[in-house]
């Protein structure tokens, strides 16, 4: 018994058991060391952690932070990309290769600075991607559901709008004569690509049949239309994600879905006006027309590949059109905004992170981060680490935990093993305390609730491997939701080039935008 005679539950006699072998092995392991003889050196340089260790050390001791000023920044946001995310991807990539995936990193988790950022929007504890990817585009926290305007901003309103405007990112580097990007695998009117080019008192109005009544002859425009007529410098040079649907009239057929047209009322054809705009403004909207752009001639390119959000990931190579990677769409935009030698900025989102944790399928999730790992990589590779600066970060977090104790290399999309063979069921497999199996990622709520669909109130379902392994399956939930919500943890904050170093500790979410604009000195270089 533990001091004070309480019983153990179930559960921590489970733990107790574990470790209590884990202790005896541990004693057992070291009797050599306590019987060597005296000046005798345990041989640690043979164990990989240790090596490691030693390595790491090495690096960090030699690192030397990078002050000069920035050309270049490219900031990556994987939406709802939490650290537990980050982790489970990291074991993902790995197992995907062939490999127990522990030891694994993704390509920005080797980057040398990192901190952690504080989500939570002015008027929400839990924040949406508006509020969060507008304090990162602006430097001052707003409400949820606003795009680029300041918490003077009401909700929905348009006429507030007018005394909140603040000057975003891509707004203050076009005005500075540098070029500027934006990626997204969402609709590019959603409102994390929306934050870097559009001013909105609702993340709604992507597109004139969005706007109340009366928005329009108050001066609000929508956000499809902001991105086509975005002002500033010799507007935005790359554009490309979803959403073709708010950028075609009604009348328009859509160049890829047969019987499809476009959603906008106001007869405006915004693709067609991009294309207007000079003699190498191309649209494209499926691979091959997205092959055929040739970077050398700077072309001003837009690219819309789905009427709405792109493919997942694990969907994208079933695509009728045909679709660009997240890494392919990187490199694109990278060969055509270098070729400015005052420098740029881009925006890159992997944005169904996000929407494969609303539906509680971190299959899907957990392939889109590891393609956003994968078009970091890319990034870096094209880019000098002494005056490109790269920021990986997330907006806001999800409730997808990593529990229980599986054995390590168990398959992290799998049911969860029993590290402890006397706690594993004939299978293998670890039991809860109702005899079931569960995985090791589940959602604290969201559409897969084990509560859901059940003939007696309260009875779980017991997942088959067969079931977990399907790409479709949703993990288990706690409490039942149409779809999962956000979570209000903190996000980390990867960072590598120059002025990376000052990312540290714990920060608000919008000092994000503060060391770009040290880094490439914008304010100082925008003014007139």
């Amino acid at each position: 018994m533990l001091p004070f005679d309480d019983p153990i539950e179930p559960e921590a006699q489970s733990v107790e058991r574990f470790a209590m072998k884990l202790s005896t092995s541990l004693l057992v392991t070291s009797i050599p060391f306590l019987i060597a003889p005296a000046g005798a050196e345990a041989p640690l340089s043979s164990n990989p952690y240790f090596a490691d260790g030693q390595n790491t050390l090495s690096a960090r001791r030699a690192l030397k932070p990078n002050k000069k000023p920035a050309k270049n920044v490219i900031l990556f946001i994987g939406d709802g990309m939490d650290p537990t995310t980050i982790a489970a991807t990291r074991i993902f990539d790995g197992q995907s290769r062939g490999e127990e995936g522990e030891e694994n990193f993704l390509s920005f988790e080797k980057f040398p600075y990192l901190a952690m950022s504080k989500t939570y929007n002015t008027n929400a504890q839990t924040p949406d991607s508006a509020g969060t990817m507008s304090a990162m585009m602006t430097g001052v926290k707003t409400k949820m559901g606003v795009i680029s305007l300041s918490d003077a901003a009401a909700v929905g309103d348009c006429a507030s709008a007018a005394g909140a405007m603040v000057p975003t990112v891509a707004e203050l580097a076009e005005k500075a004569g540098l070029s500027t990007g934006v990626i997204s695998t969402a609709r590019l009117t959603h409102a994390t690509p929306a934050a870097v080019y559009a001013h909105a008192a609702d993340r709604d109005w992507e597109r004139d049949t969005n706007l109340p009544e009366g928005a329009i002859e108050g001066g609000c425009k929508d956000i499809a239309r902001q991105l086509i007529e975005f002002p500033y410098g010799d507007g935005i040079d790359v554009a490309m994600g979803g959403g073709r649907s708010n950028f075609l009239p009604v009348e328009a057929d859509d160049p890829e879905d047969a019987d499809a047209k476009g959603g906008r009322l106001d007869g405006r054809n915004l693709a067609d006006e991009w294309t207007k705009k000079g003699n190498n403004n191309p649209f494209v909207y499926d691979k091959s027309g997205f092959d055929a752009v040739d970077p050398a001639t700077k072309p001003k390119l837009l690219g819309l590949f789905e009427r709405s959000h792109l493919e997942y990931e694990a969907d994208r190579a079933s695509d009728a059109g045909g679709e660009p990677s997240l890494a392919e769409m990187t490199n694109k935009a990278i060969e055509i905004l270098r070729q400015d030698k005052d420098g740029f900025f881009l925006m890159v989102e992997a944005g169904r992170v996000d929407h494969a944790h609303h539906a509680g399928n971190a299959a899907r999730a957990l392939k889109d981060a590891q393609a956003l790992s994968e078009a970091v990589a890319a990034a870096r590779a094209m880019t000098n680490e002494g005056d490109t600066l790269i920021i990986v970060t997330a907006d806001h977090g999800h409730t997808m935990s990593f529990a229980g104790y599986p054995r390590k290399g168990n398959p992290i999309l799998g049911l969860a093993s029993a590290t402890l063979e006397d706690a594993a069921g004939d299978d293998g497999y670890a039991r809860a305390s109702d005899g079931k199996r569960y995985t090791t990622l589940a959602y604290a709520n969201g559409p897969g609730s084990a509560l859901v669909g059940q003939k007696k109130a309260g009875e779980r379902h017991d997942p088959t491997p067969e079931e977990v392994a399907d790409v479709n399956y949703r993990q288990q939930s706690l409490v039942p939701a149409g779809s999962e919500t956000h979570g209000g943890q903190d996000v980390t904050i990867y960072a590598s080039g120059p002025h990376a170093y000052l990312f540290g500790g714990v920060v608000e979410q919008s000092y994000i935008f503060h060391v770009i604009d040290d880094a490439l000195s914008l304010r100082r270089r925008a003014q007139p």
